[in-house]
């Protein structure tokens, strides 16, 4: 007959064992009631940006993942602050995120005076995506096709180069900035008001340089318009190898060497981390998918490794340190 102390013992260790179960449950639990209705994907920027082409590629698999549809809607105005408020205000239930460039986040905080919401407050991390690399392009006809060569030729003619960008603050802009200031040159910012007028100036030789995203330049590239020189991404392409890293090329300061325009999704704050948990297990999985590989780098997208919600959490909080050391030295605050 077993003791009633012995008994005893072994009631508290069963009890205690499905304590631990039921709390490594529970997040499955709560994430099992979710999601109740369609998902919406809300893209801060217009149809065709680098975040929209992220947003609908991903969202087909996703909603056969989660079984019910994710529905993308373009919300654009105040260089992506309108889509921002429209999520950050949204209820915290896990069916309204973001999928969003890094602009928004770590960017304009550091450039506006007033923003209708705080970045890092008023949403939580919930995966990575993908990244375009910025490529440091040159028209055919500029005498120059190595970055040492471009360093070169610019101390041989200061003051005399420009460069384009989409617009004042935006990534093109400061990486260029930054690519200035590790490699002491002195080039004039001639701001552009989008990408189609900087590359049509670009191609016939107006303006010599631009650092450009991966999605609106590459084609030029492949077509022989225009040559790259480097790309600013922490490592190569997968969908343009032959494109040197700037570390490749020898500058070795350039925001710890790696520009990537990453894309990402956010809930509003206060979502259930197990729906959070829920939604970045599928959307890694997703991501992992090779047909979604496939479709991401047609569009000229490379995909991350998954990243948990803490460690994307972790990624952005650095992000936003960096570019703000970046901005605040170049004094872009506005309106």
């Amino acid at each position: 007959m077993i003791s009633r102390r012995k008994s005893l013992q072994w009631l508290t260790a069963v009890s205690a064992i499905a304590g631990l179960a039921a709390l490594v449950a529970a997040p499955s639990a709560n994430a099992q009631a979710f999601p109740t209705k369609p998902v919406r994907l809300v893209v801060p920027f217009p149809p065709g940006n680098a975040s929209d082409v992220a947003a609908r590629v991903l969202a087909d698999k996703l909603a056969q993942r989660i079984g019910q549809p994710v529905v993308v809607e373009n919300k654009a105005g105040a260089a992506g602050a309108l889509g921002a408020e429209f999520v950050a205000k949204a209820a915290p239930d896990g069916h309204t995120l973001m999928i969003t460039s890094l602009s928004p986040i770590v960017i304009s905080p550091h450039i506006a005076k007033t923003l209708p919401y705080d970045a890092l407050k008023d949403f939580v991390p919930v995966a990575r995506v993908g990244y375009t690399g910025m490529i440091l392009v040159v028209p055919t006809s500029f005498p120059v096709n190595t970055v040492p060569e471009l360093i070169a030729y610019a101390k041989n003619n200061p003051g005399k180069l420009s460069y384009a960008s989409v617009g004042a603050g935006t990534l093109s802009m400061l990486t260029m900035e930054v690519f200035k200031k590790s490699t002491q040159l002195d080039i004039l910012h001639v701001p552009y008001k989008g990408s189609a007028q900087a590359m049509t100036d670009l191609i016939g030789g107006t303006i010599p340089l631009m650092f450009d995203g991966m999605t609106s330049s590459y084609s030029h590239v492949k077509a022989g318009k225009l040559k790259a020189l480097a790309i600013s991404a922490g490592k190569r392409s997968e969908l343009a190898p032959e494109i040197p890293t700037l570390r490749d090329t020898g500058i070795s300061s350039l925001l710890d060497v790696s520009v990537d325009g990453w894309t990402g999704i956010f809930a509003p704050t206060g979502t259930s981390p197990a729906v959070v948990a829920y939604l970045n297990q599928e959307i890694n999985k997703v991501i992992e998918d090779a047909d979604f590989k496939r479709r991401a780098n047609a569009q000229s997208l490379d995909v991350y490794a998954p990243a948990t919600p803490a460690q994307f959490q972790e990624y952005v909080r650095s992000e936003h340190t960096r570019w703000g050391n970046v901005i605040r030295p170049l004094k872009l605050e506005s309106n």
